[in-house]
This record gives C-alpha cells, structure tokens and sequence, in this order.
C-alpha cells in the first residue's frame, strides 16, 4: 500500500474547504491507495502527479510526487491543493509542486545526515 503525506501547503487547503468537501477527497485519496485509478490520479509530469475530485460543481486538484528513498515504505507526498477553473493545469501551480518537491527532498537529506 501506498502512504499519504500532506505537506503544510496541502493540509491547509484541505483544512479550508467545508467538512463535506474535505472528506471526498480524502475518500478519492483512500481510493488511490488501494487502486491508481487514472481518472483520480494522473501523471502530470515526470515528476508531478495530481490527484483529482471532482464535487458539487467543484474540480478540486492536490498536486504530489512520489518520495521512493526508503526501501520499506513508498510514500505519495501531496504539496499544495488548489480548485481548478480551466482544463489545464495552471503553469504556476506545477512551478510551485515542483519547488516543494526540491524543498522537501532537501529537508530530507538534511535530517537523515544527522
């Protein structure tokens, strides 16, 4: 099984949204984790995946990568949610997964040299 790990930028946007919308898409997460279903968990680029929900009206995106450094455990780290207004995804939301991807890859390697 795959783990989940919700950056501060993630957890904060799941903590804004009203508790229905919140719950499906840790419903749609649950889902991921047992099975990759394309139509929630898409391959954005080599890097970033998005995880999808779409609710009530509202297209609901958490970007993430995959963190495969330890050989026990395989985590999907999700960076930051947003709600999409367009078919793609905004240029600027990949620049910022992108830059905490780097940024927590770097926390990482900081606290396992200690």
């Amino acid at each position: 099984m795959v783990h989940c790990y919700f950056l501060v930028t993630a957890f904060e946007f799941l903590q804004s949204l009203d508790r229905k919308h919140y719950e499906k898409i840790i419903f749609n997460i649950r889902k991921v984790q047992i099975d990759q279903d394309p139509e929630l968990f898409k391959k954005l680029t080599d890097e970033i995946w998005e995880l999808r929900t779409l609710y009530q009206g509202f297209q609901y995106r958490l970007l993430a990568f995959w963190d495969k450094t330890d050989s026990y455990e395989t985590l999907v780290i999700a960076t930051h949610g947003f709600i999409k207004k367009t078919s793609k995804v905004p240029e600027n939301e990949l620049v910022k997964a992108k830059q905490l991807r780097i940024s927590y890859f770097a926390d990482k390697e900081k606290r396992e040299k200690k």
